[in-house]
Order: C-alpha cells, then sequence, then structure tokens
C-alpha cells in the first residue's frame, strides 16, 4: 500500500490540522520500505527503525522527515542497496508523547531487530530515546531534536544529530534582531526541553549584547495565544520570538497578525520552518529567522537535483526537514560502507570527522560529524522571511550563512565528554 501526501498548492498551501492528522495516521500504520526488497543473495534487508510524531501539534515537520528518509531509503536501494542488502525503513508514531516514544524504540529494537534508530522531532522524546539505545548499544542519528544535551552534557558514543543544538540557532540570529531591531525581546516559548535550552541561549546571547527580555512559557499544543499577546503588548518589546513549532507556532502567529502586533513590534527567531510558512497568509509571512536548509543556493552542486526530486516524490518544496530525513539515512549507509560493518561501534567510528559528499551535504562547505559531541556542523541559514516572490516557496531571503563551528563554539562549551564502550 503506499500513501501519496497531497501537494502544496496556491500560494498559501494552507494546511489544517485534521488533514495532518489523517496523513500522519496513514503514514503511521505503514512500514515504509522502498522497496522492500531481498538481495539477489537471498539476504535479509537491513531493517532501520524511525520514530516521529506523525499525528500531533508537530506532525507537519515529521511527516517531511519521513518523506525525505523514504526517498534516501529509494534511491540507495536502486543502486544496490548497503553492503549488498536493501534497506526497510519501519516507522513508528510517537505520537508526540515521551512515554509512547521510548515504548515504540523497544519495540523496533527487541521485536523488529532493527540496526538503527532515527528519533525524534520532539526534543525530549529524542532525548528519551537516546537512553535507550545507548543502553542497547544502537546506532542512533537525531534527525530534527534540538536541545542541547544530547549532544551536550548528556552525550552518548552511539548517538549523532543532523539539526542544530539551540545553542546555534541562537547565536546566528541574536545579534541580527538586536542590530535591525533593538534589545528588548518578549519570548513566547514551548514549555518542554527544546524551548528550555532555547529560551536560556537565547537570554544568554541577550544579556551580553545588554537586552532586556520578558517571556511566557506555555504547553508545546497550545491554540490560544491571547493572553500572551496581551502581555506582549503591554511590554512593548522591539521583537517577539515566536519559539512554538509546527501547528502551535502556525497558530501563535496568526493570532499576532489579526491583533495587527506588526505594527508595534518585529518578529523573529531560531526556527520559522517552510512547511509553517507557506501554512500562513501572506501577512503573517514575515519576520527574521534561522533557516536549517534552504532549497534555493544557485550554484551549489546537486541541490537542483534534490529539490526536483523531492517535488516529483512529494508534490511539496524541499525544506529543511526534507534533508534531515535525507541526510539521516545516507549517513548510516555512509558509515557502513565506510566501516564495513553494522555494529553500533564501528559505525560510530566511521562517521566521526566524516565529510559529506556533496550531493548529501546540499550546501557549501565541508559538513561534518564533529567526532569530540557528534553534532554535524552544518551552515545555518539566516534571513529574512516574505510573501512569495515568483515561486511560490520563495519566501525567505538568505542574507548569511553562519558556518556550524562558528555558531557551535567548543566541544568543551557544550560539555560533552564522550565515552565508548571498552
Amino acid at each position: 500500500m503506499e500513501v501519496t501526501i497531497p501537494p502544496a498548492t496556491g500560494r498559501g498551501a494552507l494546511i489544517n490540522r485534521r488533514t495532518l492528522i489523517k496523513t500522519g495516521a496513514a503514514l503511521g500504520a505503514l512500514q515504509l520500505a522502498a522497496p522492500n526488497l531481498i538481495s539477489a543473495r537471498g539476504e535479509a534487508p537491513i531493517k532501520l527503525g524511525w520514530i516521529d510524531p506523525l499525528t500531533g501539534v508537530l506532525s507537519i515537520l515529521a511527516v517531511t522527515e519521513v518523506e525525505g528518509a523514504k526517498l534516501a531509503v529509494e534511491q540507495i536501494n536502486a543502486k544496490g542497496g548497503v553492503l549488498g542488502r536493501q534497506l526497510q525503513l519501519l516507522v513508528e508514531d510517537s505520537a508526540n508523547d515521551v512515554g509512547t516514544g521510548v515504548q515504540k524504540a523497544h519495540k523496533l529494537i527487541e521485536r523488529d531487530q532493527v540496526d538503527a534508530i532515527f528519533a525524534d522531532v520532539n526534543s525530549a522524546i529524542a532525548y528519551a530515546v537516546e537512553g535507550v539505545t545507548s543502553d542497547k548499544k544502537i546506532f542512533h542519528i537525531v534527525p530534527g531534536g534540538h536541545t542541547d544535551p544530547i549532544t551536550g552534557k548528556d552525550c552518548k558514543w552511539n548517538v549523532f544529530r543532523i539539526c542544530n543544538t539551540t545553542a546555534m540557532d541562537a547565536a546566528a540570529i541574536t545579534q541580527t534582531l538586536v542590530s535591525k531591531f533593538g534589545k528588548k525581546f518578549f519570548f513566547i516559548t514551548p514549555d518542554y526541553a527544546y524551548g528550555h535550552t532555547l529560551q536560556e541561549n537565547f537570554i544568554k546571547r541577550l544579556k551580553a549584547l545588554g537586552g532586556t527580555y520578558e517571556a511566557d512559557m506555555l504547553p508545546i499544543n497550545t491554540a490560544d495565544f491571547s493572553a500572551s499577546l496581551i502581555k506582549a503588548r503591554a511590554y512593548k518589546p522591539n521583537v517577539l520570538l515566536n519559539n512554538m513549532g509546527g501547528l502551535a507556532q502556525i497558530d501563535c502567529m496568526k493570532q499576532f497578525t489579526q491583533f495587527g502586533m506588526q505594527k508595534d513590534m518585529a518578529l523573529g527567531g531560531a526556527l520559522f520552518e517552510l512547511e509553517s510558512v507557506l501554512s500562513l497568509p501572506p501577512d503573517a509571512q514575515t519576520g527574521w529567522w534561522d533557516m536549517e536548509w534552504w532549497w534555493d543556493q544557485p550554484g551549489v552542486p546537486h541541490v537542483a537535483e534534490f529539490v526536483a526530486a523531492v517535488k516529483k516524490a512529494t508534490g511539496k518544496p524541499a525544506s529543511a526537514r526534507h534533508w534531515f530525513g535525507y541526510v539521516a539515512i545516507h549517513s548510516f549507509r555512509i558509515a557502513a560502507e565506510k566501516a564495513k560493518s553494522l555494529e553500533a561501534i564501528k559505525l560510530t567510528r566511521a562517521l566521526e570527522n566524516e565529510v559529506l559528499p556533496p550531493e548529501v551535504a546540499l550546501q557549501p562547505g565541508n559538513i561534518a560529524y564533529r567526532a569530540g559531541d557528534h553534532e554535524l556542523m552544518a551552515g545555518i541559514f539566516t534571513g529574512e522571511v516574505h510573501p512569495p516572490k515568483g515561486d511560490p516557496a520563495n519566501v525567505f531571503t538568505v542574507a548569511a550563512v553562519v558556518p556550524g563551528e562558528q555558531a557551535a563554539g567548543t566541544v568543551e562549551d557544550t560539555g560533552c565528554h564522550m565515552t565508548y564502550p571498552s
């Protein structure tokens, strides 16, 4: 059975909660094998376990990550697979719940006998699953969970991360927001692992620049932001930082513009992802933000090919989340082929300091997983969100690409002290 996710259409490509939940549920029911084949030698496929919140407030991002992973699996299998074996992608829905995510990790490892785990958009789930994979000695890549301890003070030898830390995202954009708008910030932040570390890092950067702030922390699935927006209007900040994610961020942006607050203050923050931008009316497509990957990179090798492949497979413009999923699967392939093994410790050693090839990195520079903390040192695209200019997906103008190493600081700064099994 194959599920086709409806393509984005029109200027705003509006996405409602019911459509996302139905699509996520359908995806969660699938075990995506692309295709589910066994090699000519009769060997069993290599099983890869993928856990993401395909239903709930972050589903708009999780579904896209799975699409990117599926594309990579299809391409790799068409070229003969990994170590002569096909890849089989087993997808589970964490339902944006830590307990469910941990349960799914145990199922994939203990019952399905996967060779690697990929999890999760939700930072709290990614962090909890890290404990499971470390205990079970299973190779684990975190495609899109940002909270700092995963590759910081609680780093594990078997865990790598593709998306930025919240420290990296805050470092890349804070100076720009202060320079353009001023030093008085108001934060609307989700009250869970990602939001906690993101706000802490913004405050650290802001105070160093002599700034002041007020903040509201809200449940991750908040839909009504009126009380927080009233507080923000009374505080009269230079910038409102909308740190919510997925459908919650979309709701907050809509209400901000409905209240007419764009006349009173600027908008900005760490992440305003393409999926969310395209789900909003033009007057809410605004502000200065980070993008962790961007589709429009003229002259950069292989980017246009990837964008076209995503469009053909999904009907959607390529986003950072597509790239996360794509890089995750290819990183496993690169490590396995280099190590000539599926053993977790050998995969780990093979991937440390490994520079991604241009057709996987899809951006300028030498993009590699830093050995000291296993964080991918990818560029951070900072710039301005705006209504579409020509192409419906042309909603962001890149002002700068901040090198990952510059934003990340040193390994010592992260608090990571990597230890390996003897």
